[in-house]
């Protein structure tokens, strides 16, 4: 509000667009005389328009004595100085207070050009310093990072993607922008989506989450998993109990090796357990058999959906030994075959892995004659069955029976098209179940 423009057209309109500022503003002329101060100053300063306007700087009211001439003389510099100035005061309140305020101060010009006064904007310094902290940080975590940060909009769009996100998305930090999710994510995007859109509805959650997505790259599909943690924007300038909110910060870190790591230390540590269990469980069988059974009852739990065991005869044919049901899942059993040699072709998997250095690995679109397509794609429905195991399977894993430099079968392991192939990690444990095997029935 200035005393100087009350006669002047749209001094009404200057006045209510300073007044509404949130940052406080003095303006003077040239010879120093305070001709506009808006409600902001007054909030911080106490001193109102009336009290202000028209005072020659601030000596006497808003700066002692020792520091008014200083003040206005830093501040008319601005004048004739190109560009903006910024200075640091110490000010007094109209209750005798001190404050400490941070100015931008810039010249103003008259019509004809001449410098005609200087305009200065100011707020507490540590008013200031959040609002410099918020920035820098901003400018942080839009930098190096070391973990992502994407802002997503209302729309589930990207708005802004950092270095570390978008080295993440392997794409370049402009790509994302504006682009759906699911065209950044191949599969988890529905996930993804569903937990910005809980962030939009109800806040934040309580605690990070871990998110598996899969990306396209030119390698081919990359699995990742990312420790992943939201929080809900609104405006600060919102006055509305519960503000409409600007999009969701997305922050994530890539902890794909470590889960992996720790899955793997979970397996292991479950198989092991079913093979300590096991082996305790065998020591009390008589029969060579049964202990055989009860070893491959405890070793099959999570590793495979049925396991065979074919003994060999010294023509080097193979005979049923023990099997779990075709059917619904059960325990393994001895089968009732009459000592007749399985038909089993020379390619089978059984047989290769009989003869050969170890164990055998088969998928049902590797081993069909004439088969194309990737691996993991549904078997045909004579595949396990025309190989003599349980029908609808799609991956096998065959281990030769050996004890004291002997073989004496094959046991082999099937799992359903719904689980992935074997690996070679899971070879290795077969063989370990197989040597355990092989040993209770070589005491037979």
């Amino acid at each position: 509000m200035s005393a100087s423009t009350a006669s002047v057209p749209g001094a009404d309109l200057l006045a209510a667009l300073l007044d509404g500022m949130d940052a406080a503003l003095c303006a003077l002329d040239a010879d120093g005389m305070v001709t506009h101060w808006n409600r902001e100053a007054e909030r911080i300063l106490g001193w109102s328009a009336g009290e202000a306007v028209g005072r020659r700087g601030f000596d006497g009211w808003a700066a002692r004595s020792a520091d008014a001439e200083d003040t206005l003389a830093r501040l008319m510099r601005a004048m004739t100085a190109p560009g903006r100035q910024v200075h640091e005061f110490a000010l007094l309140r109209k209750d005798g207070g001190r404050v400490l305020v941070r100015t931008q101060t810039a010249g103003v010009r008259g019509p004809d050009g001449a410098p005609a006064g200087v305009y200065c904007a100011f707020s507490e310094v540590h008013v200031q310093v959040d609002l410099e902290r918020s920035l820098a940080l901003s400018e942080a975590l839009f930098g190096e990072a070391p973990w992502g940060v994407v802002l997503v909009d209302v729309d589930l769009r990207p708005a802004v993607v950092n270095a570390y996100a978008a080295r993440a998305l392997g794409t370049a930090r402009t790509t994302p922008l504006g682009r759906p999710l699911g065209e950044l994510v191949t599969r988890g995007a529905e996930e993804l989506e569903a937990a910005v859109q809980h962030v939009l509805a109800a806040g934040a959650p309580p605690a990070p989450a871990d998110l598996w997505v899969t990306l396209d790259g030119p390698r081919g599909e990359r699995r990742r998993c990312w420790r992943s943690g939201f929080v809900r924007l609104s405006s600060p300038l919102a006055e509305e109990p519960e503000p409409v909110p600007l999009g969701v910060g997305w922050l994530f870190q890539d902890v794909t090796e470590a889960r992996l790591a720790e899955r793997e230390a979970d397996r292991l540590r479950f198989r092991w357990n079913q093979l300590h269990r096991a082996g305790v469980a065998a020591a009390e069988c008589e029969d060579p058999e049964d202990a055989a059974a009860v070893l491959l009852d405890f070793a099959v739990a999570g590793f495979a959906d049925h396991v065979l065991v074919d003994r060999a005869l010294p023509d080097g044919r193979l005979v049923r030994a023990l099997a779990t049901p075709s059917g619904a899942p059960g325990p393994v059993t001895r089968t009732a075959t009459g000592g007749i040699p399985l038909p089993y072709p020379p390619t089978h998997p059984a047989l290769r892995s009989l003869t050969g250095p170890g164990p055998t690995r088969a998928s049902a679109t590797t081993e069909r004659p004439g088969a194309a397509g990737p691996l993991g794609a549904a078997p045909a429905p004579d595949w396990s069955a025309g190989l003599l195991w349980p029908p609808g399977m799609a991956h096998a894993l065959c281990v030769p029976l050996r004890a004291r430099a002997r073989t004496l079968g094959v046991a082999t392991f099937l799992r359903s098209p719904s689980r992935p192939a074997f690996e070679r990690d899971d070879a290795v444990y077969a063989e370990t179940v197989a040597g355990r095997v092989a040993a209770a029935l070589d005491g037979g």
